[in-house]
């Protein structure tokens, strides 16, 4: 079981980050690190403008990228919309449900 936790925290991130397609340009190098369901999760290298989707609520967000991050309160980038500069700390207590960078 203790086995099974790592693979499924890192299937979470792959998911997340195979959602974009095969060729597009890659302009967010570095982590976006967040929190679901009192997990860590981190994806890496997303490409500019597409909107990415958490299968659940996601909270304290870090843009470790060199692009900023406009997370938002809504899924499918809608709702308020909070700003994350690069390499900055989203404000304490922030919940969203989708990120888009640049």
């Amino acid at each position: 079981m203790r086995l099974i936790r790592p693979f499924a925290v890192a299937l979470v991130g792959l998911s997340f980050a195979l959602t974009v397609p095969v060729g597009t340009a890659v302009a967010a190098k570095g982590p976006f690190t967040f929190q679901s369901g009192g997990r860590p999760y981190f994806v890496e290298n997303l490409p500019d403008g597409k909107c990415f989707t958490m299968s659940q609520g996601a909270s304290s967000p870090h843009n470790g990228t060199g692009s900023a991050a406009t997370v938002f309160a809504g899924k499918q980038c809608k709702g308020k919309a909070t700003k994350i500069a690069a390499g900055k700390q989203g404000p304490k207590g922030l919940r969203f449900s989708s990120v888009r960078f640049g």
